[in-house]
């Protein structure tokens, strides 16, 4: 695929915005990387910064390996992003970090704590219920308990025949002897009740956990996280390994709210209450969300950002239904988008963050899980961990990419603005000269997207068979390397928008030439110029 799309090519150097490779006599060709790492690159290939501080924690001789004892470098690194995430979020209570290698172990991780909390809730949960099931057992044993018939039907079972006090048909009522001699005894009454019950409460405690995630979002390609990732293509080849998401619409409030009510309403357990010697069943809320995973920015799925009236509608049912947010920032935090998180933008607020790509620098892999303290399991740490994780190299690493952003009050992110505003000024201008080619321009600070319209039907046969093939995105990243020298690629789920991801670093110049060679497409695909494009 490389190959054909142009792509094939090796880079041997890189720094700031741009990679080198060779031509046939070993000179070096520079290409603007727009692609940046997948948005790791917030402050460029080999940041003369980042790799001096590197440099000197691999000099200093600290162990990168050091597993099961006290890690000061990470434990820094936790504060200070609570202190960056307090900031921005107003969060008054703490949020714990769990750390990883990469942003797709990261979501696993996530995930598996926000379970690991509701299986301890649900325990604890039928725990208390078994408990009031055991106190209302005694009673009946003493003969002190009477079942309200109304409680049958409410665990779905038929009172016991036979009448009498026990089987609640004759609860305050005058018995003759005959009845009384046909009485269920209340002990017998009490269990069939309590068999029904504890049926029912298996049934719902056995239902796999309810994971939720927007339409379009993409979490990772493991075995957990790409069950969380909408595009099929991704996902159906392995439906049968991990839990099955609910995807929802971002702009439907109506269809999130009606999925997560149904959720609720299928997942009520009963339970067992004693009111002056009367046994009756009640319903109670089951833990049944395992966690809600959401993109303030949908990277993969086309540079496409949550408005704020859909992010509060998404905080209040959550919130409402006691459902874990976990906020998705991989590709859109740490400055990316003018802030460090791109969810402060519209007042959304986790109980979980996920961070990583920038995190490690451009040169170590890192990624952080953020668990608020109300959601927080001491006993995960016992249960979890990761070999490569909170190593003394990456931390340090990530520590330094905090204090370059912060540094100056703040100036890298007034930068990323900045320079943001100057990357879509000029995708602007070509969408709005190229009017039947681009379809739409979108996206925050430094994470834009360009999409183009429907190119099925064009009169080049190369064209239309790229966008039929769902590969526009990919022969457009080919062509801008080969004439243009500027590296760009698609998102993944929606390849007819290109991405773009430059570091905080981005001139003038570089804005200037990507303009160029997006207009120089744009005119080719309005012309439908099969011979420019294939050279034939």
């Amino acid at each position: 695929m490389l190959s054909s799309s142009g792509l094939g090519v090796e880079y041997v150097r890189a720094e700031g915005n741009t990679v080198f490779h060779l031509d046939a006599n070993g000179n070096e060709i520079p290409v603007t990387d727009y692609c940046g790492g997948y948005a790791s690159l917030i402050f460029g290939h080999n940041n003369a910064e980042i790799t001096a501080h590197a440099k000197s924690v691999l000099d200093s001789g600290i162990p990168v390996y050091a597993q099961f004892s006290r890690h000061p470098v990470a434990n820094r690194l936790a504060a200070k992003l609570n202190e960056i995430v307090a900031r921005e979020t107003g969060a008054t209570e703490p949020y714990f970090a769990h750390f990883a290698s990469t942003g797709a172990e990261a979501i696993e991780t996530g995930v598996k704590h926000a379970e690991f909390d509701r299986v301890l809730k649900v325990a604890a949960l039928m725990g208390e219920i078994e408990a009031h099931v055991e106190e209302a057992r005694e009673a009946a044993r003493d003969g002190r308990l009477t079942v309200a018939e109304s409680a049958y039907r409410k665990a779905g079972t038929e009172a016991p025949s036979g009448g009498g006090a026990g089987a609640g048909a004759g609860v305050g009522a005058d018995a003759d002897a005959d009845a009384d001699a046909d009485a269920v005894p209340p002990q017998d009454a009490f269990e069939q009740l309590a068999g029904a019950v504890a049926r029912h409460n298996g049934e719902v405690a056995a239902r796999p956990p309810v994971l939720l995630a927007l339409e379009g979002s993409f979490h990772g390609k493991l075995m957990g996280s790409v069950q969380l990732t909408h595009n099929s293509g991704f996902r159906s080849a392995f439906g049968g390994l991990g839990a099955q998401a609910l995807f929802v619409p971002h702009d439907q409030p109506d269809v999130l709210t009606k999925t997560v009510d149904g959720v609720r309403e299928q997942a009520r357990v009963l339970d067992v209450v004693v009111t002056d010697g009367v046994a009756d069943v009640v319903e109670r809320d089951f833990p049944a969300f395992c966690a809600f995973l959401v993109e303030p920015i949908q990277g993969e799925g086309g540079i496409r950002a949550l408005d704020r009236d859909a992010a509060a509608h998404i905080q209040r049912v959550t919130a409402d239904a006691d459902c874990p947010l976990l906020i998705d920032e991989i590709q859109t935090g740490l400055g990316r988008t003018g802030a460090f998180l791109a969810s402060s933008h519209v007042g959304l607020r986790g109980d979980y963050y996920v961070l990583s790509k920038s995190l490690g620098g451009g040169i170590a892999k890192s990624s952080v899980v953020l668990v608020h303290q109300s959601r927080y399991r001491g006993e995960f740490e016992l249960v979890h961990s990761s070999t490569f994780a909170k190593d003394g190299f990456s931390t340090a690493i990530a520590l330094k990419v905090l204090e370059l952003l912060e540094a100056d009050d703040g100036a890298a992110y007034r930068q990323v603005v900045e320079r943001g505003e100057m990357l879509r000024a000029a995708l602007d201008r070509v969408r709005a000269d190229f009017p039947e080619v681009v379809k739409d321009t979108r996206g925050k600070g430094l994470l834009q997207g360009l999409e183009f319209h429907d190119q099925s039907k064009s009169g080049s046969p190369t064209i239309s068979g790229a966008a039929q093939g769902g590969i526009l995105g990919y022969v457009a990243a080919g062509y801008l390397l080969g004439a243009h020298r500027i590296r760009v690629l698609p998102t993944a789920s929606a390849p007819n928008t290109l991405r773009f991801a430059p570091s905080l670093h981005l001139t003038e110049e570089e804005t200037a030439a990507l303009e160029t060679a997006l207009r120089d497409w744009c005119a080719l695909l309005r012309d439908e110029d099969e011979k420019r494009l294939t050279g034939n």
